[in-house]
């Protein structure tokens, strides 16, 4: 894929300046629900191989850790806030047991066409600018597996990595990914570990 550099020292200073790390949820943190489907309690929930290691490493680098995350599923009345919350926690108590921490989690409970919150809109990230106010596009990353996650870290300014099995799916994007890689321990590593 065009724009990923083979050399780790342009790698790590490609995202020199990062400080805010922006994750995905779904496909990201944890394994995706097959279309049509939604991770309704923490019982759903499977992490992906690595997840806990690559926050914990992003902790150890200084990294603040936020999430952003469309649960569409709460507007469509397959959950409740209250569920997201619960699963939420349940995240949050499963990481502390790896030495990792995520610093938010911001998350849109709209359907298409709703609202600005939904990615690809940049609403949860202007609400993340305002409440960490140390944090600006210049020193900000998005790291998620779809068009939606890469569009909106570019509207936001932010440089993007894209999670994908397909290092040529990145080609096919309308945001294209300032880098990609297979899982989000791999980008942590090659990218933002230093």
């Amino acid at each position: 894929m065009s724009g990923v550099s083979t050399s780790p020292a342009e790698n790590t200073t490609r995202f020199s300046a990062i400080k805010f790390v922006f994750l995905d949820r779904d496909g990201v943190i944890n394994r995706k629900a097959p279309d049509g489907e939604y991770v309704t309690s923490w019982q759903d929930i499977q992490i992906l191989s690595g997840a806990e290691r690559a926050i914990a490493l992003l902790n150890r680098a200084g990294h603040k850790v936020i999430v952003v995350t469309n649960q569409r599923g709460i507007a469509l009345g397959r959950y409740s806030e209250p569920d997201l919350r619960s699963i939420h926690e349940e995240l949050h108590a499963h990481l502390g047991n790896f030495g990792a921490h995520l610093d938010a989690i911001y998350y849109c409970p709209h359907d298409n066409g709703q609202c600005t919150c939904r990615k690809p809109g940049i609403g949860m990230f202007e609400q993340a600018f305002r409440d960490f106010p140390e944090a600006c596009p210049q020193n900000s990353v998005m790291i998620g597996d779809s068009n939606s996650d890469m569009i909106a870290g570019a509207s936001a300014g932010m440089k993007t990595i894209l999670i994908t099995d397909n290092p040529s799916t990145g080609s096919a994007l309308v945001g294209q990914p300032s880098a990609s890689g297979r899982s989000l321990l791999e980008v942590v590593e090659r990218y933002l570990a230093c």
